[in-house]
């Protein structure tokens, strides 16, 4: 049995957040949920997907997060109580969708988690997620420890069914990626099956239904501050008239800092978890009883500009973010938001202390890369050598093979967000006297590349797209999409839809398959495709090579640098795999690392890599 899925009301377990989000929704009596994979809250769709094998919860990887949502809201409109599950990037794809589903409204309760990532360390901007709520009028909880995570997630359903609207539940990297001990509760049996009374005058969404339901949003709102005025998850704690305002994960870290500066007795912290709409009347409240109050959030200066505005006097004098406070830009941490509040307050700080920098100087730089043995670097490098000559420019998309915009590959010119390969592609196709080859992964094609395909061949662009296939959606940590075969998982019930017989379909002038291991062959492919006027595509079909480890495939023996060797370095040069080291001035393979795959073997000049006898 899944672990999430134990019934044992008071037992302690240790979670990670998402696993504790994932478990609030189960007692909460979820039973449908829908997520297209994105870190930070990968987690919490991978456990629906593992919990969905074994109970009444249906669970499904949507081929993006605007169809997650439509999914979600359709299902909460026949009052189960549905979840959908994204990250911050992913909430601007499923924003079309967002907006005009706040004036519908849901019958029964309809969460969305939104998993913003300050410091990007998975993501291509910043982007804070709470203006969505102010955008769409909607309310939105914001956990500050795993626990409360599990208990909001349970909230947040509750207050949907009673807003009859859904509600987002913002979590940032910190508590998604963080763990602790949380006390299990009673799971509630999900209501899977629900019911729908046609009333067009309510459900579909023309301007004369709409301007009527806008008005019924904003009485909503207007219920939703008076909820957060009552909040438990807004709330006062300490004495003093210095005041600080945080939110979310910030209001561990100004406990933590409270009581390492012993100022427990000198500042009142009201942290807000009900953050939209604000608790104005208890702001207000908080405000007359401070001379000076700090605001602690990260990203953008939301509640700074919110509190400011409803600061009626010059006292208190309010801070926030600047040049010597806090920044707009990452992730905070115990140790910075220690050292601010100690400035803003003019306090000594007894654990200032340059220990940590200097240990992070001297740590020598780790850039990611693709791993050893993998697909996308035999493609890059064979691309390389048949553009070998040309002008050429890259534009890519999110994946793994992001990375090839590294040296020694340098794969990647231009990207801008899922899907953008094929559409910028054309745009560049448009301008630009050079040859545009651009890529994508089997899962962004899904997700969003394949309409920009489609845009491409209808006003006859001329572009090579290579779809990089490896069989599974590989940098979120290899969750299904269209494209897989659900069998070798010992699933059935599912479809399969061939990316090569879409492209066909859509009647591209070129088409291709590699297998890029292969080398010699592939670059013959690819100089074809690459000679064509027109959408060219190429598919470069190689199974990920650690998706392919969790299903067992046979391993290839590994390859090791023989003494032919004459150093020139050429694997190491033009490859970058990892499995590679410099030892004593020679080139070396480790053999643990090593898949097999053959690569280097194809481009040593002395034919010096051979296969391990054993």
């Amino acid at each position: 049995m899944h672990k999430l899925l134990t019934d044992e009301p008071g037992k302690k377990m240790l979670l990670l957040g998402n696993e504790a989000i994932a478990r609030g929704a189960v007692e909460a009596g979820v039973a449908v949920a829908a997520a297209y994979p994105g870190t930070p809250s990968s987690e919490i769709s991978l456990n629906f997907f593992q919990m969905a094998q074994e109970g009444d919860l249906y669970f499904e990887y949507s081929v993006n997060e605007k169809v997650s949502l439509e999914v979600a809201a359709a299902a909460a409109n026949t009052g189960v109580r549905s979840m959908c599950i994204m990250k911050h990037v992913g909430m601007n794809v499923a924003a079309d969708a967002l907006m005009t589903l706040a004036y519908v409204g849901v019958r029964g309760g309809l969460v969305i988690l939104v998993a913003d990532d300050p410091s990007m360390f998975s993501s291509q901007n910043e982007q804070d997620s709470r203006y969505y709520a102010k955008l769409s009028g909607l309310a939105m909880l914001e956990p500050s420890t795993i626990e409360e995570a599990k208990e909001m997630t349970i909230r947040a359903f509750e207050l949907s069914e009673q807003l009859e609207e859904p509600v987002l539940l913002r979590t940032t990297t910190r508590i998604n990626h963080s763990t602790a001990v949380v006390t299990l509760n009673t799971i509630t049996p999900p209501k899977t099956e629900g019911d729908f009374t046609r009333n067009p005058m309510r459900y579909v969404t023309v301007p004369v239904v709409s301007r009527q339901l806008h008005v019924r949003l904003l009485a909503n709102l207007a219920k939703a501050e008076e909820l957060a005025g009552q909040s438990p998850f807004n709330y006062t704690e300490g004495k003093g008239s210095w005041g600080i305002i945080c939110n979310g994960v910030s209001y561990t870290y100004v406990s933590d800092a409270l009581d390492d500066l012993g100022l427990e007795d000198q500042v009142t912290v009201l942290r807000l978890g009900f953050t939209h709409p604000l608790p104005e009347k208890m702001i207000r409240g908080f405000l007359s009883t401070c001379e000076t109050v700090l605001i602690v959030e990260e990203g953008e200066p939301i509640l700074e500009e919110a509190v400011k505005a409803l600061n009626d006097s010059a006292i208190p004098v309010i801070g926030g973010k600047g040049d010597e406070l806090f920044s707009r830009l990452g992730e905070f941490n115990p140790a910075l938001v220690r050292e601010k509040i100690a400035r803003w307050f003019e306090v000594e700080d007894p654990l200032k202390s340059a220990t940590d920098s200097a240990i992070q100087a001297n740590l020598p730089p780790r850039p990611p890369t693709l791993c050893a043995g993998c697909s996308h670097r035999a493609t890059f490098h064979a691309v390389k050598k048949a553009a070998w000559g040309m002008d050429v420019i890259y534009p890519t998309d999110i994946g793994c093979y992001t990375l090839g915009m590294l040296p020694p590959l340098g794969m990647a010119d231009f990207l801008i967000c899922m899907g953008s390969s094929t559409g910028t592609a054309a745009g560049f196709s448009k301008t630009l006297d050079k040859k545009v080859i651009t890529f994508c992964g089997d899962s962004t094609f899904f997700h969003s590349a394949m309409a920009g395909l489609v845009n491409a061949v209808f006003n006859k662009h001329n572009f090579t797209l290579i779809i990089l296939d490896n069989g599974t959606t590989a940098m979120t940590g290899h969750q299904p999409h269209p494209g897989v075969d659900m069998e070798k998982h010992g699933l059935s019930g599912f479809g399969r839809i061939d990316i090569e017989e879409v492209v066909k379909a859509l009647g591209v002038g070129h088409l291709s398959v590699i297998h890029p291991f292969k080398l010699k062959k592939s670059i013959e492919a690819l100089e074809e495709a690459f000679a064509f006027e027109g959408v060219s595509v190429v598919i470069a079909r190689e199974i990920c090579t650690l998706y392919g480890k969790s299903l067992k495939l046979p391993k290839m023996k590994a390859f090791y640098v023989s003494d032919k060797c004459r150093n020139h370095k050429d694997c190491i040069d033009q490859l970058g795999c990892p499995a590679f080291f410099v030892k004593k001035g020679r080139v070396k393979i480790d053999s643990d690392r090593c898949t097999g795959c053959a690569l280097c073997a194809q481009v040593c000049p002395e034919n010096a890599i051979r296969p391990v006898k054993k």
